[in-house]
């Protein structure tokens, strides 16, 4: 019998932007935070269990924030997301205080994993639409040995903020299926264009209505091979030139499947409007978006009263 989706929630990393644990920074009109709302969302949807990836210091903070009233809603496991948690003939630099990145947290709970399962970042809103469709992928089109996977695909314009850069995967697409996905980490509104920052420091524009991946993925359990294999590779490069910085990005991974064959990535259009705490400057435009969907019907005063 094929098993329940998993839902998995990257909640490890600490938000340096932000100025504080964004994660667990109340934004809702009776103290929630902005993973209620993806959680709510979810669960709407269709999902039953959820897996939280954190950092061992924020257990006790985390789990009084959402984990205590969730496990009346659905069934939660946590893991861990180490730095020390590398694979054998690999050590972690003793100054490193930065995650090693998305890849590496999802690769955290490959213990955990035994279905088919959608990753999110915790510190984003994502909105109702991609909830049920990555489900629905999940459900009819997933299998547990499947390289068949599938990814959100946002409007550039909708996923910006006012107060910064943000990073995200911008994406090429052909007939329904992600072709290309590159991590552009400094993008940004420049009055009415949008741009990215070069590494030399010139900035290039951007379309504003490309596709780009918000992290919200689909995947079968197989994608954990691919992750272990490229943590190696990548950890062989990274640890010579930024040991202290390098990360290692979930869309490269996936991007690399694409561009050997190993893999296809379904895109699933979404034209719903992101909400996110990159900056604690967000968290105002965050509160009054969530207070004006909840006025509009779109949320119950009190998320789980109801559940």
């Amino acid at each position: 019998m094929k098993k329940e989706p998993i839902l998995v929630v990257m909640a490890a990393g600490m938000g340096s932007r932000y100025g504080s644990l964004k994660q667990i920074d109340p934004v809702g009109m009776h103290g929630e935070i902005l993973m209620d709302y993806s959680l709510y969302d979810a669960k709407r949807a269709g999902f039953k269990r959820v897996i939280f990836i954190i950092k061992p210091e924020m257990e006790e903070d985390f789990k009084q924030s959402i984990g205590s009233r969730l496990k009346n809603q659905m069934e939660v496991s946590y893991v861990y997301q180490e730095i020390c948690n590398l694979p054998k003939g690999f050590e972690a630099p003793k100054d490193r205080v930065k995650p090693w990145g998305t890849g590496h947290a999802v690769l955290s709970c490959r213990q955990k994993v035994d279905a088919p399962f959608a990753v999110i970042n915790a510190d984003d809103y994502y909105g109702r639409q991609s909830y049920e469709q990555i489900y629905s992928f999940l459900c009819n089109e997933q299998e547990i040995d499947s390289t068949a996977y599938a990814m959100a695909g946002y409007v550039l314009s909708n996923t910006l903020t006012e107060n910064g850069f943000v990073s995200r995967g911008v994406c090429d697409v052909k007939n329904g299926y992600l072709t290309a996905v590159v991590e552009r980490t400094k993008i940004e509104k420049h009055g009415d264009a949008v741009e990215y920052a070069r590494e030399d420091g010139t900035f290039e524009k951007l379309d504003a209505e490309a596709v780009v991946s918000m992290n919200l993925w689909g995947f079968a359990p197989s994608i954990m091979k691919a992750l272990e294999d490229g943590f190696v590779s990548f950890l062989k490069e990274a640890l010579k030139t930024s040991p202290l910085k390098a990360e290692y990005f979930l869309p490269s991974v996936v991007n690399e499947l694409i561009s050997s064959k190993k893999a296809s990535v379904k895109v699933l259009p979404s034209f719903d409007k992101w909400y996110g705490m990159t900056y604690h400057e967000d968290k105002q435009r965050v509160s009054e978006a969530l207070r004006s969907m909840t006025k509009a019907g779109k949320y119950p005063e009190l998320l789980w009263d109801n559940q």
